[in-house]
């Protein structure tokens, strides 16, 4: 296979994890490459993602590995198959290659849980509202740029919208649903939306009601998503520099417990729509 020079990070996620079965198994990339009798840059490429890799060399290297676990080497055997160009690329080299690994996250999810505590969660967000959002980025963006990651945005959205939608569960601070992006009348057609989004079977909005008072995590913008199996979650950080993906197994318990403890704060379905209800009513 030709070797990559921007792989995506579901391709350096691949082989990240091949990294970890070998370094458990105890074994160098040395012995690994004399073992299988092909070059040490060849397998150091595959680690990294620049290279691909079939699901029959795959298996031999879970095999090498003594890795036991089947439901993991089907998952990983599986991503070796996706030589799909999506929709994601049209992007590529016009916005930060984070924004494209977030759409490519989202794109092969099976469940996706998100938190916001100052704006709502970008795939609830309207156009206008987005714009305004994205109107507020430092340094400034120029209109093009803005407009470039508006139509990003809300391509991204169609996993709520396919034939077979993610299952989504967003927790959202009623302080983000207080905060006028855009306007009062941006903010009104953002919250009927939202409202609206929270009728769907596969889409829960859990609000984080001001009398909640603190928990852990507050602040913190993250989404969480559900992979095959456990090991393959992954969780993508909203930072004042960008988009960020992690995945280690540290990591993902830390983001699991903030999670946790938004669940707990938040009020239920029909209880989040009437709050918004009543911000829109009091409000705008």
């Amino acid at each position: 296979m030709p070797q990559r020079s921007t792989p995506t990070a579901r391709q350096q996620r691949l082989g990240a994890e091949l990294r970890k079965l070998r370094e458990r198994a105890g074994l160098s990339a040395t012995d690994v490459s004399t073992r299988l009798g092909i070059e040490r840059t060849k397998l150091s490429n595959i680690e990294t993602g620049r290279s691909g890799i079939s699901a029959e060399r795959l298996r031999t290297l879970a095999c090498l590995y003594e890795c036991s676990d089947p439901n993991l080497i089907d998952a990983l055997a599986a991503m070796t198959n996706d030589r799909s160009r999506h929709w994601w690329e049209q992007y590529r080299g016009i916005l930060p290659t984070g924004l494209l690994d977030l759409a490519e996250a989202e794109h092969h999810a099976r469940a996706l849980l998100v938190a916001n505590a100052m704006h709502v969660p970008g795939l609830l967000q309207t156009r206008d509202y987005a714009r305004a959002v994205f109107e507020q980025v430092v340094p400034t963006l120029p209109p093009p740029q803005v407009e470039h990651r508006v139509a990003h945005r809300i391509i991204r959205q169609d996993v709520l919208y396919r034939e077979s939608p993610v299952p989504c569960t967003a927790f959202v601070h009623e302080a983000a649903l207080r905060m006028l992006f855009g306007g009062p009348q941006t903010m009104r057609a953002q919250l009927k939306h939202l409202i609206e989004m929270s009728e769907r079977p596969h889409l829960t909005l859990g609000v984080v009601p001001f009398s909640a008072g603190a928990y852990s995590g507050a602040g913190q913008n993250v989404a969480y998503f559900t992979g095959p199996v456990p090991q393959l979650d992954t969780v993508q950080l909203d930072t004042a520099h960008g988009s960020e993906l992690a995945h280690s197994e540290a990591q993902l318990t830390k983001y699991r417990t903030i999670l946790e403890a938004m669940r707990k704060v938040a009020l239920p379905p029909q209880a989040s729509r009437e709050l918004v209800h009543e911000i829109i009513r009091v409000t705008l």
